[in-house]
């Protein structure tokens, strides 16, 4: 069988970073050799000496929108975002697609969807409204990878959130088929004893989701977790107070998880304008200080995975309320650009072998993906080629994503994405060749 080798003095693996010869056949990693070993091929890739050639990477977090609320995102535009940024594999939230995919009619409805249009791998969440438990094992035969759940309103009415009973019969009933629970936690009862937000100060805004929203939540999803020994995952991280509880939690062997996102990690409240509501997202972006615990909460593995939470919608409704941020939309679109930020924004003692385990091995395991997410024999030979030292300007309307809106809009970025493959071919854009995935497949 006729093989293609990708060759590079920079090659991240699950045993490190060195010099290598990566050999594929069929789709997967079939070798992984010295770097000048022979190897009889029908063609070599030769990475250059100023690129690293990483594992494509997993983004188990994003808002692909389609069907429904296509003009917000759809599989086709979001699936290009995804490769220009180095993401090879994605999982698609059930919120904000019309139907959400809450049983298994919806999922169908999705898959029809993305069928034919995406340019990398797709696999779907389902979700949890309450009053759905009873279709839990259905969508989870049909393979969703899991199912999310929100605390208090999610923003849209046909994905409803779960009061604090439906919150552990839920926990319950997807303990009891060995299921993932995946949780937007900030706490009703803070949130609304908080202010409103209104107008267009970024202090007031940050002041109406306060910190302590995700603590009591998250010690709320410990608690259930704990009780019933189920798996239970804290999305979109980014409160650093809760990072103590998360980390006892662990200890003593209750099986919860977190990830963080790179808007987190990168941007700040104090850098953020008042009106500029393309920052606007819900946990929202917090202080320095906060940040710097966010990445040792990463540092001491209390923190699992960085992925985007991709959340588009349309520059009206990111801009509605003329820069309110209490009208305007709630999501930061970061999708193509979250690698490089990350790797931007990196402090001295990260390595591209530790954003590797943050934004691809992490993610993939979390899902059950173990021929994702890592270059290694026998797995999908998905990759990135990435130019670390070499630096962009982000503009907004040059992006793949489907609406020209996006927090990093004029930032210097460090860490170039130059190629990204699917198992084993290059994703150009022009032919969708992704997989539409199903947990254990």
């Amino acid at each position: 069988m006729n093989a293609r080798v990708f060759r590079a003095r920079r090659v991240i693996t699950p045993h490190g970073e060195g010099a290598a010869s990566v050999v594929v056949r069929a789709g997967r990693i079939t070798e992984i050799v010295p770097f000048d070993a022979p190897v009889s091929a029908a063609e070599v890739v030769e990475i250059s000496d100023d690129a690293v050639l990483l594992p494509g990477l997993v983004d188990s977090h994003v808002h692909v929108n389609e069907p429904g609320r296509t003009e917000w995102e759809g599989f086709a535009s979001a699936t290009r975002a995804a490769a220009a940024g180095g993401v090879t594999t994605l999982i698609d939230m059930p919120l904000n697609s019309i139907p959400a995919t809450i049983d298994t009619a919806a999922l169908r409805a999705k898959t029809e969807a993305a069928q034919g249009k995406c340019h990398i791998d797709v696999g779907f969440w389902g979700g949890a409204v309450g009053d759905n438990l009873s279709t839990l094992p259905a969508l989870a035969e049909a393979g969703v990878f899991g199912f999310k759940a929100f605390l208090l309103p999610s923003g849209v009415d046909e994905f409803c959130h779960l009061n604090r009973d439906q919150l552990e019969a839920t926990v319950r009933a997807v303990a009891a088929i060995d299921g993932l629970l995946i949780v937007h936690a900030e706490d009703p009862d803070v949130i609304d004893a908080a202010p409103a937000p209104h107008g267009p100060s970024y202090a007031d805004f940050l002041a109406s989701r306060p910190a302590e929203a995700e603590y009591r939540a998250i010690e709320t999803l410990i608690e259930l977790a704990e009780k019933y020994s189920a798996r239970v995952h804290v999305l979109h991280l980014s409160a650093a107070t809760a990072l103590p509880l998360l980390a006892a939690a662990r200890a003593r062997g209750v099986r919860i998880t977190a990830e963080t996102c790179p808007h987190y990690l990168t941007l700040s409240a104090e850098e953020i304008p008042d009106g500029d509501t393309a920052f606007k997202c819900c946990p929202p972006i917090r202080d320095r200080d906060n940040q710097r615990r966010l990445w040792n909460g990463l540092r001491n593995n209390t923190i699992d995975a960085v992925v985007s939470d991709h959340s588009p919608s349309t520059v009206d409704l990111k801009r509605a309320g003329g820069g309110d941020f209490g009208t305007a939309w709630g999501g930061i679109a970061g999708l193509q650009v979250g690698l490089s930020a990350v790797w931007t924004a990196a402090p001295d003692w990260v390595a591209l072998t530790d954003i590797v385990r943050w934004t691809a091995t992490g993610p993939a395991d979390l899902v059950g993906l173990n021929h994702k997410g890592r270059i290694a024999i026998g797995a999908d030979a998905d990759f990135c080629v990435f130019a670390p030292h070499e630096t962009f300007v982000v503009d907004a309307a040059a992006l793949r994503q489907r609406n020209p809106i996006s927090a990093y809009d004029g930032r210097e970025l460090r860490g170039v994405v130059r190629s990204t493959w699917l198992r084993g071919e290059r994703i150009t854009g022009d032919q969708p060749r992704g997989r539409l995935l199903q947990k254990g497949m």
